[in-house]
């Protein structure tokens, strides 16, 4: 019988399971209690294909918002589990920050469902963090996501396609516009990106999508080399009062 098997009711007597938002006991390591669990907005269809806020009503499966019908965003579509919140964000940045490594893992099995339909011809993509950042932090945490998504999809990671050249200031608290200009040249395509990039739709992985101007930047450069698709997966969207339930363009109006 292996040791971790042997010793684990020890290790969970001295060191128990807890819910990684409250803190509270549970039954099982990366589990919410049932009161988070409940207050977790988690986001399912209807959504906008391009940029997957909630809509108010089921249309067909490709409509969108009128938002994405005017200013069509450079990705395909964003796959996020929670709505960006007091509670959602403790997993980000304890994740980000506090070093918490393990929810990376979290995170990868709720991101596993949006998975299926792209195993075939998918690569996953981290986005990339400056090597000053790097240094730092002392890891990546798009790529502990993308790590573990890759071993529980099957689908290959590949981390040295697109890197970032260009240190930037902290994009929290600026505006769209001001986030759109800070990383407009951020980011570089690597070496190899073109042959492993032509025709794959790519599983673009962040913590955290808020404007949309970094999956943006990484996405027009991945399509650049080839990419048939880039879509964003992240653990959590901001999502304004305005942009909730917004109503449904069915495709092909104008």
């Amino acid at each position: 019988m292996p040791l971790p098997t042997i010793f684990r009711p020890l290790i969970d007597f001295a060191l128990p399971p807890r819910c990684p938002v409250c803190g509270v006991t549970v039954e099982a390591d990366n589990r919410f209690c049932l009161s988070c669990w409940q207050r977790l907005d988690f986001l399912a269809e209807p959504w906008c294909a391009a940029c997957g806020v909630p809509l108010a009503f089921d249309g067909p499966e490709d409509s969108l918002c009128v938002a994405c019908l005017t200013n069509p965003p450079v990705h395909d579509g964003v796959r996020a589990v929670v709505r960006y919140d007091d509670r959602s964000s403790l997993i980000a940045m304890r994740l980000k920050y506090g070093t918490r490594l393990g929810l990376a893992r979290l995170i990868a099995e709720h991101l596993q469902k949006f998975t299926g339909e792209y195993s075939g011809d998918a690569i996953i993509v981290p986005v990339p963090l400056h090597r000053s950042r790097l240094w730092s932090r002392g890891f990546n945490q798009s790529v502990l996501i993308g790590r573990e998504l890759s071993r529980r999809s099957g689908i290959k990671m590949d981390h040295d396609v697109i890197r970032r050249c260009k240190a930037t200031p902290p994009l929290r608290g600026m505006t769209g516009k001001q986030r759109g200009r800070t990383v407009a040249a951020a980011f570089a395509l690597g070496a190899a990106a073109e042959s492993v990039l032509a025709g794959k739709s790519v599983l673009l992985v962040d913590d955290v999508y808020t404007s949309g101007s970094t999956s943006g930047a990484c996405a027009r450069l991945l399509k650049k080399a080839g990419a048939k698709q880039v879509l964003v997966f992240c653990w959590a969207r901001v999502i304004s009062d305005a942009e909730s339930g917004r109503l449904p363009v069915p495709p092909g109006i104008a």
